[in-house]
């Protein structure tokens, strides 16, 4: 199914939003984290979206290096929990209306990316498998939050940063909300979420929506700081 043209979006984020994300601060994680009540939460590092398929990007692959390095670095601080929610879609997911088909049950692309797999702790991950863009409908997270009220840290890693990790990390943040749960940290480190960039020449070639990446990537994170989310530049 071909999305409608929509008029051409800027490129850039407005310069409020720009200078915001520009002025972003790094943050040690040994002092962000307490290891027992911590929880690395990573949506979509798949194959589908970091090396091949029809909604792969060069801008999602660039994330497998550095989440790898935080998961080891997480790992050796003694964080034992790492939330895998990944797109694992039926044949005819109703999803496949509006994106390319991508991500199906039992191809390659629905596998974990290589890297992360091979980590020495990787026994240790819990996948849970979903079908559509949010990671708390119709899956399990939320029956293993409950399973975890010790939960005071959550980091939130994977792509896209305006499509699956907007809404894993604010599910995270509202859920305790609504709880009335205090103390409940939720932080976005920015070298490890991205979104991919479709410019408007490219989408009206190919008769589909712009998706200018870096505008989306800085909005959103705005968006998820304005509602309490913890967004950092990296985890050191």
């Amino acid at each position: 199914m071909s999305l409608p043209v929509a008029p051409a979006l800027p490129v850039e984020a407005p310069e409020f939003i720009t200078d915001w994300h520009a002025q972003l601060q790094p943050r040690p994680l040994a002092e962000a984290i307490d290891p027992a009540t911590t929880a690395i939460f990573s949506t979509d590092l798949l194959v589908g979206f970091c090396t091949q398929g029809n909604l792969s990007s060069p801008r999602v692959g660039a994330l497998v290096e550095p989440a790898v390095d935080l998961f080891t670095r997480a790992h050796a601080l003694g964080v034992r929990h790492f939330v895998l929610t990944q797109d694992t879609h039926h044949p005819e997911a109703p999803e496949f209306d509006s994106w390319p088909v991508h991500c199906v049950r039992g191809t390659v692309e629905a596998e974990t990316v290589p890297e992360l797999k091979a980590l020495p702790f990787a026994d240790l991950f819990t996948i849970m498998e979903k079908n559509s863009l949010h990671s708390a409908l119709e899956t399990e997270l939320d029956p293993w939050l409950d399973a975890h009220p010790e939960l005071r840290t959550a980091i939130v890693v994977g792509d896209c940063t305006d499509l699956c990790v907007y809404q894993l990390a604010m599910h995270l943040r509202l859920r305790h909300n609504a709880r009335n749960v205090h103390g409940m940290s939720v932080i976005v480190p920015a070298n490890v979420v991205d979104t991919y960039d479709l410019p408007v020449a490219e989408a009206e070639a190919a008769g589909v929506m712009p998706h200018p990446g870096d505008f989306f990537h800085q909005v959103f994170l705005y968006h998820m700081a304005l509602n309490g989310i913890e967004v950092v530049r990296s985890l050191t």
